[in-house]
């Protein structure tokens, strides 16, 4: 039996059609020059396979005829009026009558002659599949060299330490997906970052990620691409680092409080020689002001985790939770008051310190040094007291607790 392609002409949501196993989704914004080249290789990869399914445009406000040369090649074109590349990708998905999504752009570099590996792999269950150019191959003059040896190896790195991924081309434009793997997701953004999103999403609900090769070639177009090379690396970078409070906030606050707290407690008995130099009191100094700065870059990372949670940007983590369960409104004053209080102690002790030598001069390469220990507790026990109200604040719109395994209801 031949591969059945499903067509129309119309441009508003359809219901679901189970009898579709494919839907292929071309985003679209003056793309006359090679759309039909690639909706008809596309369709010819689907009988080849004996597939039933379709190929969707998503129209972004071509004004070169796009639309009417996707339909007469067979495909269906969703108009899609609010604009950015993740705005079409979104809608031409959720227009999809297929079971698996295939998504790729419309301008003849990607091989939608060769869907296969896509198909085989989701059937076997992967919920995403990327593909890989790297392995495919990438045709001269088909990549700048400072995507190929520098933008793509730098992102897709962050993206594999910050979110542990296995993928080594994070940013091919030609990938597969199920449907109602992708609705899980809850993607939000409209520009080149989609492609980001999807990913790390995927890695943050832990779907089934897998990648095949692909050969990327030279596109078609006779005009510059949408793509700005600075601009867009930079929103990928900045996504990357908002949906990571860990990287970006947890990993240099426990740097900088732990190279604050030690150099003062390094230099407490005295100064320390450090090869030809001396280390006093004013490295004492510099090392409050890291431990106080790494302080407040912890609370940022804990009313970024809740409003994660909260907000539905990140997915609970049970552990964390229970944590931050733990450690309530209730507990954090205590232990913002134990500090505040240990802090005046400790300059109350100077100031009686003074009094006894008749407010005369006191020895500042000593007492600076205790002076500064009460000056940095005094101002964390405040900063825990006033972060522990806010955090309180962050969860009470939906509790975390509640969401917790077993957790029954909260007073």
């Amino acid at each position: 039996m031949s591969a059945t392609l499903i067509s129309s002409g119309e441009s508003e949501v359809v219901p679901r059609d189970r009898s579709i196993e494919v839907t292929v989704v071309m985003p679209c914004l003056n793309e006359a020059r090679t759309l039909g080249r690639c909706i008809d290789k596309a369709v010819h990869s689907l009988e080849a396979m004996d597939v039933a399914g379709e190929v969707v445009i998503a129209d972004n406000g071509s004004s070169d005829g796009s639309p009417d040369i996707a339909r007469a090649h067979g495909a269906r074109v969703i108009h899609v009026e609010r604009k950015g590349y993740g705005s079409a990708l979104a809608a031409g998905i959720s227009s999809a009558r297929g079971r698996f999504v295939i998504m790729g752009d419309a301008d003849d570099s990607y091989d939608f002659s060769n869907l296969s590996p896509f198909v085989e792999r989701l059937r076997a269950g992967d919920e995403l599949v990327m593909g890989n150019r790297f392995r495919g191959g990438i045709r001269r003059g088909a990549m700048p060299w400072h995507h190929r040896y520098i933008g793509n190896p730098v992102l897709t790195g962050v993206l594999n330490l910050f979110f542990r991924s296995p993928i080594g081309d994070a940013h091919c434009g030609l990938r597969g997906f199920q449907k109602a793997s992708y609705e899980r997701l809850g993607l939000t953004t409209t520009g080149m970052e989609f492609a980001s999103e999807m990913v790390v999403r995927a890695c943050l609900l832990k779907q089934r990620i897998s990648e095949v090769p692909t050969v990327l070639h030279p596109d078609g177009r006779d005009r510059p691409p949408h793509l700005r090379s600075f601009r867009d690396g930079w929103r990928h970078l900045r996504f990357l680092l908002l949906l990571c409070p860990t990287w970006l906030y947890l990993i240099p606050s426990l740097c900088l409080m732990a190279t604050g707290f030690g150099l003062m407690a390094w230099l407490t008995p005295g100064p320390q020689p450090l090869g030809p130099v001396v280390l006093d009191v004013h490295t004492v100094l510099l090392g409050s002001l890291l431990a106080i700065m790494g302080y407040q870059t912890l609370w940022l990372w804990a009313f970024a985790k809740i409003y994660g949670w909260t907000s539905g940007l990140l997915p609970l983590e049970t552990f964390k939770t229970r944590a931050f369960k733990i450690l309530n409104l209730e507990r954090g004053l205590v232990a913002g008051l134990i500090m505040l209080v240990i802090g005046l102690g400790l300059n109350i002790a100077l100031v009686a310190q003074w009094y006894h030598r008749h407010l005369g001069a006191l020895d500042v390469q000593i007492t600076l040094r205790y002076a500064l220990w009460g000056l940095t507790a005094m101002i964390l026990g405040v900063q825990t007291i006033y972060g522990s109200f806010f955090l309180s604040l962050l969860g009470m719109g939906n509790r975390i607790a509640d969401k917790l395994p077993g957790a029954g209801p909260q007073s």
